[in-house]
């Protein structure tokens, strides 16, 4: 059975680069948040699964996965904050991010099934890498659950093949080898990379890690189809409390606008 055309893959195919929204599920009044980045602008939506030892992010999203654990968030939360805005947002892709122990602990099956029944778009797993996420991969695959790989500045040309094989909807390019939220990568590291993915695979290539600003953004968005922002969002979030949605659509508004005008 041909496998039908990616969500994720057509959000990056709207006449103009894609800005990616990342918050943590569980942080705050999450459906609203999740609300407030749609009304700013974002054409694809990362939703963090809070976990314990989040060892690739830094101060700000480890912050935001504490407090959602500690508001006594749980897997199944996240499937229903996913589920419930998929009712309210069918036209926005959703992406689960995380760790690979909520995702396999219970079996690839049970969390290919449960992303499926709760119309997740996409998964991303920050720790699992392609010596050890077939299972999980083609169980994904089975449910029609693109699965996102991540490339660094590290990934060379004999890796790449293996970061690829059985990607689907976008690939994400965390540009600087560190954790989230503290440093940029210089714009043209970031040409120079996008380029030379953009010659392996014919995936879309969105550039994350260390993006905060519109002109930023702007600058990526010249070279690359989608940018990446968590840090700033989920800071905003940590601040304002019950008061972000306003703040967040405010900054993914701004955000949006220097992504799609980019090439304008």
């Amino acid at each position: 059975m041909t496998r039908p055309p990616s969500p994720l893959t057509a959000a990056f195919h709207k006449g103009h680069p894609a800005l990616v929204a990342f918050i943590t599920a569980g942080d705050g009044d999450t459906a609203a948040n999740l609300d407030a980045l749609v009304a700013g602008g974002a054409d694809v939506i990362e939703l963090g699964m809070p976990f314990t030892d989040p060892m690739a992010d830094g101060p700000a999203i480890q912050s935001a996965n504490l407090r959602s654990l500690g508001a006594g968030t749980t897997t199944a939360d996240v499937f229903a904050i996913a589920a419930d805005f998929g009712k309210r947002h069918p036209e926005v892709p959703l992406v689960l991010m995380g760790y690979a122990n909520p995702m396999v602990r219970r079996g690839e099956n049970w969390f290919s099934v449960n992303c499926f029944k709760a119309g997740v778009r996409g998964v991303i797993c920050v720790d699992l890498p392609p010596e050890e996420n077939e299972e999980l991969k083609w169980d994904l695959d089975a449910h029609l659950i693109d699965w996102i790989p991540l490339a660094t500045p590290t990934t060379d040309a004999k890796r790449l093949p293996a970061v690829l094989e059985g990607a689907n909807g976008f690939l994400y390019y965390v540009s600087v080898a560190g954790i989230t939220g503290k440093q940029q990568a210089a714009q043209d590291s970031i040409e120079e990379a996008v380029a030379r993915f953009k010659a392996a695979t014919d995936l879309p290539v969105a550039v994350g890690f260390g993006v905060r600003t519109p002109e930023q953004a702007a600058d990526i968005a010249k070279v690359a189809d989608g940018v990446v922002v968590g840090s700033a969002l989920v800071e905003i979030i940590g601040e304002y409390g019950a008061e972000a949605p306003a703040k967040l659509q405010e900054l993914t508004s701004a955000l949006a606008h220097a992504v799609h005008t980019a090439r304008a």
